[in-house]
């Protein structure tokens, strides 16, 4: 084999190694993130800590909030609820964003937990794009596409 095919052999085997380990990096990274939005937020006075655990009790819903032509339909959130476009969704939107089967909103452990489902645009929680499954509290607003929705 001649040498300058195999300096370029070389060069492109040491592209490939980097990128194997940017991708591991930035894998390790988003779930180093992941373990910090599911900890737990400190706890306050007893007051605060009963009107939480009221809440908690009541099953959490999903409020929508924009469009206008759908505001304030609530959904009750059982324990795993799809989103999109598709008729088989729980959660049907009229939203050219939004994908077939866009995303899906689910119990684990007692944690509600929202997973994008390969969608085209993404699906957003409090402003922060999910790339893995994430933890939904009560008032964090997920969107996806122009629809805007707040668990209640």
């Amino acid at each position: 084999m001649p040498e300058p095919l195999l300096n370029v052999l070389k060069i492109c085997l040491l592209i490939l190694l980097y990128l194997f380990f940017f991708r591991v990096l930035r894998a390790v990274w988003a779930e180093v993130n992941l373990a910090k939005a599911t900890a737990a937020p400190p706890t306050g006075t007893r007051r605060t800590a009963r009107r939480t655990r009221a809440r908690e009790r009541t099953p959490p819903k999903l409020k929508v909030l924009e469009p206008a032509d759908m505001a304030g339909q609530v959904f009750a959130l059982g324990d795993e609820l799809t989103v999109g476009r598709a008729a088989g969704c729980q959660i049907t939107l009229d939203d050219t964003y939004a994908s077939q089967l866009h995303a899906r909103i689910f119990t684990r452990d007692d944690q509600l937990y929202v997973e994008d489902l390969g969608s085209t645009n993404g699906t957003y929680l409090n402003r922060r794009k999910v790339a893995a499954p994430m933890v939904v509290s009560r008032g964090d607003q997920i969107q996806i596409g122009s629809t805007v929705m707040e668990v209640a």
